[in-house]
């Protein structure tokens, strides 16, 4: 009789093993594949998103950068017919003018 005890034992304790590495699979299992949504799902379109911000700020950058040469150069071309102060008003004026129609075109685009 002591025999079957130890065997029931034996038995329940190879059933809770198989279990345990049952569940353990199952969790590795979900594991790898919220993993793999995750890179494909929110990683690789973050990442996109990075570059295309990335890339929108040096054209940016580059853009201003050529504006101020831009602006410079009529500054000083303007300076010999209008005087300083006159090529100042005008370069400021241009400036303030294409940004008011920038404003007017995103506030044209946010009505729509």
């Amino acid at each position: 009789m002591p025999d079957a005890g130890g065997a029931d034992k034996d038995r329940i304790s190879a059933l809770i093993e198989m279990v345990a590495d049952l569940l353990q699979t199952a969790t590795d299992w979900v594991r790898q594949e919220a993993e793999a949504v995750i890179r494909e799902k929110v990683v690789a379109p973050v990442q996109r998103v990075g570059l295309t911000l990335a890339s929108a700020l040096a054209a940016a950058l580059l853009a201003v950068a050529g504006l101020v040469f831009l602006a410079v150069a009529a500054f000083l071309v303007l300076a010999d017919w209008l005087t300083y102060p006159g090529a100042l008003a005008v370069v400021g004026g241009v400036y303030l003018v294409a940004s008011l129609g920038f404003i007017v075109v995103k506030v044209r685009l946010m009505q729509k």
